[in-house]
């Protein structure tokens, strides 16, 4: 993948930076001449039904909304849509999975449905949606409940759902009969093949998303984690590496991430910069008596980052993301986001692409945040803050251009109060991008002259 080649790296830092800046200045002229400047698909334009503002040339599905009805009758479209995945059902036809980040305060939770329930007082957990080839929607239904807070997760090389609890609530809080901090496998297609078991050897810990290597098998894990001690980056090593659904329950070795001589990935502000990594076993993966951040990992002590979000294979490693990182919330420097990349071949870390304030740039929001590759062989990044909310590409030039908007800011009659965007994720061929609406639950389907 070309985006983490050091063409991107100094200057790349730059201009996402820089177009950053410009491109949220709301719709204005200014940011017009930016988008046209950073390349991409051109401006936004504002959506007359106030939703999705969108480049010219490119149109949106509303494929489904939380409170409607489940197109499988068992009760309402859940809340709070976060992480999401595209597989091929055969037959030009898509199958979706995603997943609602509840918490024990929702309104619309996953309906309980029996054999897909780990604990009746949780209420989160994962849809899927069956696509016709034409995209218009001919299945809806639950393919896990009763688990809480659901943020990312990620693909198998078998096609099935890692879906993961940002959470580490234990049973007698919120409401909640069992312990929760873990990673769910649903298969989209059957999903009562999977069921509702937690893969409790890959750690108990607020999990974001993972990313799993598709030809050694090793399972990479972030933690999201804001407060110190910040969260850890884990590679879970299967007993059964690769060993398709279910595999995974068979357990193996949790270890975390260890730089030696760095406490915090946020001191590294050199996008190029290159460290040999350790991994260290984890004391105690199901965080019995101490949450695995405090644990004790021996005199070298351990690698801490705070955000860590999106997590991703490609390009013979894994990338994954540092949403932000404040001094003044105990990091050892300020940042708008790190992309880190890890190879495991030479077990080698590198920071890709760093986001302000080095371009004294001041972002507004919380960026990037959930992160898939685009088929131009860049990216698409989810921006999650304040006020009116982004998704925008990084060409594998390091150019900044804005995909979409949520409407929240152009006074439409009737337009929601948009939440963050995420589960950005393309189809099978490349043609549509899917990509939810936090709050209210809203999953798009953006279609349009993509390049490759």
């Amino acid at each position: 993948m070309s985006v983490t080649r050091r063409s991107l790296l100094a200057a790349g830092a730059i201009a996402f930076s820089g177009a950053l800046g410009a491109l949220f200045a709301g719709g204005s002229p200014a940011s017009s001449r930016a988008a046209r400047a950073a390349g991409g698909y051109g401006p936004l334009l504002p959506d007359p039904r106030g939703l999705l503002d969108l480049p010219a040339g490119f149109t949106y599905r509303v494929l489904s909304r939380a409170g409607e009805p489940l197109r499988s009758g068992e009760g309402a479209v859940p809340a709070n849509c976060d992480g999401m995945a595209a597989f091929d059902a055969g037959g030009g036809r898509v199958r979706l999975v995603r997943n609602h980040e509840n918490r024990a305060t929702a309104a619309l939770r996953v309906p309980a449905v029996p054999g897909l329930t780990y604990d009746p007082g949780a209420l989160g957990g994962c849809t899927a949606l069956d696509l016709a080839p034409d995209g218009r929607v001919t299945g809806e239904r639950v393919a896990l409940a009763g688990t809480a807070v659901n943020c990312a997760g990620g693909r198998t090389p078998w096609n099935t759902w890692l879906s993961c609890e940002e959470t580490e609530d234990r049973a007698g809080t919120s409401g909640y009969d069992r312990d929760h901090g873990y990673v769910f496998e649903v298969d989209p297609a059957r999903p009562r093949r999977t069921g509702a078991v937690p893969l409790t050897a890959m750690g108990r810990f607020a999990h974001e998303a993972v990313a799993v290597d598709p030809y050694r098998g090793v399972v990479y894990e972030t933690e999201d984690a804001f407060v110190r001690p910040f969260g850890l980056f884990y590679r879970f090593l299967p007993d059964r590496p690769l060993g398709g659904t279910g595999s995974l329950r068979a357990g193996g070795a949790l270890e975390a991430l260890r730089v030696p001589g760095l406490a915090d990935l946020a001191a590294v502000d050199e996008p190029g910069a290159e460290f040999p990594v350790e991994w260290v076993p984890v004391p105690d993966p199901s965080a019995a008596a101490t949450p695995i951040r405090h644990q004790d990992f021996g005199p070298g002590g351990i690698t801490h980052a705070q955000k860590l979000e999106g997590c991703y294979w490609g390009g013979g490693g894994v990338h994954f993301v540092s949403s932000y990182a404040r001094r003044g919330e105990g990091a050892s420097a300020d940042h708008h986001g790190q992309v880190w990349f890890y190879d495991p071949r030479r077990a080698r870390l590198r920071l890709d692409v760093l986001f302000g304030p080095a371009a004294d740039v001041q972002l507004p929001g919380d960026s990037p945040d959930n992160i898939c590759l685009a088929p131009d062989g860049g990216l698409m990044v989810c921006e999650d803050g304040g006020g009116a909310q982004y998704v925008f590409g990084v060409t594998a030039g390091g150019e900044v251009y804005p995909v979409a908007r949520n409407a929240d800011d152009i006074g439409a009659p009737g337009a929601p109060e948009w939440g963050e965007f995420a589960g950005a994720t393309f189809s099978p061929d490349g043609r549509t991008l899917y990509v939810n609406a936090y709050a209210p639950g809203t999953t798009f389907a953006v279609t349009g002259p993509w390049r490759r």
